[in-house]
């Protein structure tokens, strides 16, 4: 069966033409495209479809909430609907879900390879749930119906952020007073990164930024930046941030583990956790992940994986397109 798959991220947009048997995704054609570079999804498929055609579904996973078949892209202006993209791909079966339920779906899809273990835990029957940072955070969650599982939508990295010690009640605090509303999501992001990394900078706990580092935080990618100079122990600033960042990516994928019981696991997706997996693997998120008073017993058993392949939500979105054609 041939369909048209689609990733759509606040950074990049994934398309690819697959061929899928049961859980078996093969790739025929597939792009990347950069999507603040275009003004909506249509224009980047008028693109990609040039002499292609004759797919029986498409799905297209969207970073941002999905109502009543239509995406509001969180991180883009954009407004994506099934009915514009059946017209656009003059196509019936078409579906638009959120980026994490194709991530979802994309698990049962792929290897052994694909994942990278923080805690083996101990193979349990129930829920499981998915926990992405990347441009933004977004969450899924995988219920269990007694046969499978059932990908479900989340938007609960819009949930407030909630400290756990006093160095993240100032954090708290610090931005109070510049964004209103926080979200776990402005601090487990990308920008995220950053923004802990600028508030070790102004607490001036860590030393004063270098010259060096300021020019590179200004001329790049600051998450990257920071990212590289703790793994190469050339800033303090840079390690606390990544540290702190870890600590409290472990303690949100805690809380979730607990909302859902996800006692099945926790898969860590999105673009940064692949980048920083020596940090994860030090042991701060763990520590975090696991400190939930009388029920840390229960959390420690739960295993807890990161996702190492990038076409993760591709890979999700072909799987459920598949699933659209078989109708």
């Amino acid at each position: 069966m041939i369909v048209l798959a689609g990733d759509v991220g606040g950074t990049n947009t994934r398309l690819g033409i697959c061929r899928v048997k049961g859980s078996i995704v093969k790739f025929i054609a597939s792009q990347v495209y950069p999507s603040v570079q275009y003004p909506h999804l249509e224009t980047i498929l008028r693109e990609f479809m040039v002499g292609r055609g004759g797919v029986a579904a498409a799905c297209f996973g969207i970073a941002g909430p999905v109502v009543r078949d239509i995406a509001m892209a969180t991180n883009l202006p954009w407004k994506v609907s099934v009915r514009s993209l059946q017209r656009k791909l003059s196509v019936d079966r078409v579906s638009v879900i959120n980026d994490l339920v194709a991530n979802a779906y994309g698990i049962g899809a792929m290897g052994g390879r694909d994942f990278a273990v923080l805690n083996r835990g101990s193979r349990m029957t129930g829920n499981a749930a998915v926990l992405s940072a990347g441009t933004g955070l977004g969450e899924a969650v995988l219920f269990w119906n007694g046969t499978r599982h059932v990908p479900l939508p989340s938007e609960g990295g819009h949930a407030e952020f909630g400290p756990r010690c006093r160095l993240e009640l100032r954090l708290l605090a610090y931005l109070l007073e510049r964004v209103g509303h926080v979200s776990y999501e402005h601090v487990l992001s990308g920008s995220g990164l950053h923004t802990l990394y600028r508030f070790l900078k102004d607490s001036r706990r860590f030393g004063r930024e270098p010259a060096w580092l300021r020019k590179q935080l200004a001329e790049g990618d600051p998450a990257a930046v920071i990212s590289e100079s703790a793994r190469l122990r050339k800033s303090r600033l840079c390690d606390e941030a990544l540290d702190l960042f870890a600590s409290i990516y472990g303690a949100a994928a805690g809380n979730l583990a607990l909302q859902v019981m996800a006692v099945a696991g926790v898969y860590i997706g999105g673009g940064i956790a692949p980048k920083i997996l020596w940090k994860l693997r030090e042991g701060g998120f763990m520590r975090s992940f696991r400190d939930k008073g009388r029920l840390s017993p229960l959390v420690a058993r739960i295993p807890v994986r990161v996702i190492m392949n990038d076409q993760a939500a591709l890979f999700g979105a072909a799987v459920h397109a598949a699933e659209l054609a078989d109708g």
